[in-house]
């Protein structure tokens, strides 16, 4: 039996590697990435966590009917608070902002004293996660893109480590690669900061002008990164 994961989940999912021991899914919802992981043989166990009970019931039910019961293990908890260390080997958070996700991550030091892997997909604020993990000892060690819809999506990979600073563009766009959807995402980017620096040419709030000065940084950055991206195309 085989689970399909929309584009965004599958793009994490393919990352576990198998041999994976325990996976941890926080924000379980459906369950779906527990179940397609153990179903591909990529992981032994997986732990299900989310903060509401329905949640957990749906991811329940997932679990049973994909003939997987006593290999999910359920946590009604706030992020990874209900998981112990050395408990799991990876850690999926997928669905939620940038800054929920950090602040996750935050009540759980213990994620960064150990090999874990940690598998992020923000839906929004990815330029708040990204500075926050270089500045909280973990590295950024790859970024993959997702197309669903009508939307692009991150997915970063990341460990326990030090990395590169980001410079201000990177924060924003992540490193610069050959991902056939990066010209698109940057576009996507580009749009996005000059809507921003449109309002804020007719704001008068304090700050406004040095938010201007940062976000024109931003957007030289992004121009600069899809002409390279251009240059790579054949």
């Amino acid at each position: 039996m085989a689970l399909e994961l929309r584009a965004r989940l599958r793009a994490l999912a393919d990352w576990v590697e198998p041999g994976c021991r325990c996976l941890a899914d926080i924000g379980t919802d459906h369950g779906y990435i527990p179940a397609a992981l153990l179903l591909e043989g990529r992981t032994g166990r997986a732990v299900a966590s989310d903060i509401a009970k329905a949640p957990l019931d749906r991811a329940r039910a997932t679990v049973r009917e994909c003939g997987l019961t006593g290999r999910v293990a359920f946590r009604l908890c706030d992020g990874l608070s209900g998981i112990c260390p050395g408990e799991v080997d990876a850690v999926a958070i997928a669905g939620m902002g940038g800054e929920t996700i950090a602040a996750i991550l935050e009540a759980a030091p213990w994620t960064v004293k150990g090999e874990y892997l940690l598998l992020l997909q923000p839906m929004t604020m990815q330029h708040i996660l990204r500075p926050w993990l270089q500045g909280h000892g973990f590295r950024i060690t790859d970024e993959r893109l997702a197309c669903e819809g009508d939307s692009i999506y991150t997915i970063i990979q990341a460990r326990p480590g030090t990395m590169k600073p980001l410079t201000p563009v990177q924060c924003w766009a992540g490193r610069q690669s050959q991902d056939p959807l990066r010209g698109e995402y940057l576009g996507r980017l580009l749009e996005h900061t000059g809507r921003a620096l449109e309002g804020l040419s007719r704001s008068v709030q304090p700050g406004a002008l040095t938010r201007r000065q940062e976000l024109e940084t931003v957007r030289a950055g992004l121009e600069q990164q899809l002409e390279e991206w251009k240059q790579w195309q054949p």
